[in-house]
């Protein structure tokens, strides 16, 4: 298996790798431009998509779902379109043979069939249930509004706009110039060819092909770039506040802590069947670290952290003590 690396600091690339194969039978190298499965930060640019539509009125977050789906059940409590972004909806997370479904040719509306009439597990903005149900349900919803298709949409708003040459929707049965091998793990760790998968039934969640590189891009550009205007920036980034008055740990697919340093971090770490992925955001000290790899994830011990200690300036104790205060 292979992967990509990359580091961005003050909004300039300043760092970028590739390793490994992305072929093994045929020994093809992993390259900068390698395309490789995502997994959840799917969503991040999905919530980006939302946003923008929101911001242009063509999507209006306190809606139902039933204001652009008619047809989707109505439920015990009304879910609004923001509670899908938020990851509030009370819809449920899915079952292990949901998330290893091997349908193929499922449209992302089709796809909703795997939860559509079930009921919801607590009532909306109540708690935080993170299900990629939620954002396909946010991707027919956005294909509704706009008569689109969702590779349309990535397309329209983000890929094209942002510079993204490797990222796109995932398609097996079309051929997307560089893009890897899947790999998995069998039962005692040894890496094998992944299982075919057809993920654009969840192309708004986790079927999203990108690297490294793309994400950088991406992290540099909801730092710096003009197509996103403060309204949106505070959006993305805001806290999703629960009606308990609590806030949420994660936001518009961002997980938002502070490090041992205490320094405050937007970030991403996703897997997927072939393939895993992981963005930090470091925006007071303008670093953005992502790397992507082929090979499906065993464990939570993404290499970003490290990679980021050598290019974050070393925090004196004093320096420290005060930002605690």
């Amino acid at each position: 298996p292979g992967a990509t690396f990359a580091v961005a600091k003050d909004g300039k690339l300043i760092y970028s790798d590739a390793l490994g194969l992305a072929s093994k039978d045929l020994e093809v190298p992993v390259n900068r431009s390698t395309k490789f499965r995502v997994g959840s930060l799917s969503e991040n640019f999905t919530s980006l998509i939302y946003q923008k539509l929101a911001e242009q009125g063509i999507i209006h977050p306190d809606s139902s779902i039933q204001y652009y789906l008619p047809d989707f059940p109505d439920k015990k409590f009304r879910i609004s379109v923001k509670d899908l972004v938020n990851q509030t909806s009370g819809i449920r997370e899915p079952l292990p043979e949901e998330r290893d479904w091997r349908g193929l040719n499922v449209s992302i509306e089709k796809g909703l069939e795997q939860f559509l009439n079930d009921s919801l597990v607590v009532p909306p903005g109540t708690f935080q249930i993170s299900t990629l149900f939620n954002y396909n349900l946010l991707g027919a919803v956005m294909e509704k509004a706009t008569g689109k298709q969702f590779n349309e949409l990535l397309k329209e708003y983000v890929t094209d706009t942002l510079g993204l040459d490797n990222t796109t929707v995932d398609n097996p049965f079309l051929t997307i110039t560089g893009r890897t091998n899947f790999f998995d793990h069998n039962f005692i760790a040894q890496v094998i060819p992944a299982t075919f998968r057809d993920l654009r039934y969840k192309a708004p969640s986790e079927g999203i092909l990108s690297n490294a590189e793309d994400l950088v891009k991406f992290g540099n550009a909801l730092l710096y770039s003009d197509y996103l205007s403060l309204n949106i920036r505070n959006n993305l980034f805001g806290p999703v506040v629960l009606s308990n008055g609590m806030e949420a740990p994660s936001t518009n697919g961002w997980f938002l802590f502070t490090d041992t340093s205490n320094r405050k971090v937007l970030g991403k770490s996703s897997g997927v069947t072939g393939g895993s992925a992981s963005i930090l955001i470091y925006p007071d000290e303008k670093l953005v670290v992502a790397c992507a790899t082929n090979l499906s994830t065993i464990s939570d011990d993404s290499p970003v952290f490290q990679i980021a200690n050598h290019f974050l300036p070393a925090i004196q104790p004093e320096a420290q003590n005060e930002k605690e205060e």
